[in-house]
């Protein structure tokens, strides 16, 4: 799986584990069903999953009758959190080393670097302010003014 999809499918596994109030063992939810909400292949979910448990999200049983539960409250897993536990990354990427000699390439690479730097901040910060519970709530002041692009809009 890509580095860039472990984070969505992170927060959709715990939305979804929040959603259906698994909260203890007897209450875990299967990787397979997991992996039917998002879709994606149970194997993808197991391996994220591991990685909620060990950074202390979630637990999980293995076997048959196996499953994963929160082990916190929605309204306390904050998105930043869930982004480091899975190891995602918020970053636009990494500036050329550019070339030596060049006024540009000796440069260029060291402001693109601060600005990719603000840019991490930033993300990381608006992650900070939005919970679990806020993905789950119809329309949640952690989100007000979001608007997202219409993807059904036929284009130009």
């Amino acid at each position: 799986m890509s580095d860039s999809q472990r984070f969505p499918v992170a927060a959709h596994v715990l939305a979804y584990l929040a959603h259906k109030d698994a909260f203890a063992p007897g209450q875990a939810i299967a990787s397979a069903v997991l992996a039917g909400s998002v879709p994606t292949n149970p194997v993808v979910v197991r391996r994220v999953t591991a990685l909620l448990a060990r950074a202390g999200l979630i637990a999980t049983r293995p076997g048959a009758s196996g499953g994963a539960w929160l082990l916190h409250r929605p309204e306390d897993i904050a998105l930043d959190t869930v982004l480091h536990a899975v190891h995602g990354c918020a970053h636009l990427g990494s500036p050329p080393a550019g070339a030596r000699g060049c006024p540009v390439g000796e440069h260029i690479p060291r402001q693109v670097g601060k600005a990719l730097i603000a840019a991490n901040t930033a993300a990381a910060e608006a992650l900070s302010r939005i919970t679990i519970a806020d993905l789950l709530a119809t329309d949640p002041a952690a989100l007000a003014g979001i608007v997202l692009p219409d993807r059904t809009a036929v284009p130009a």
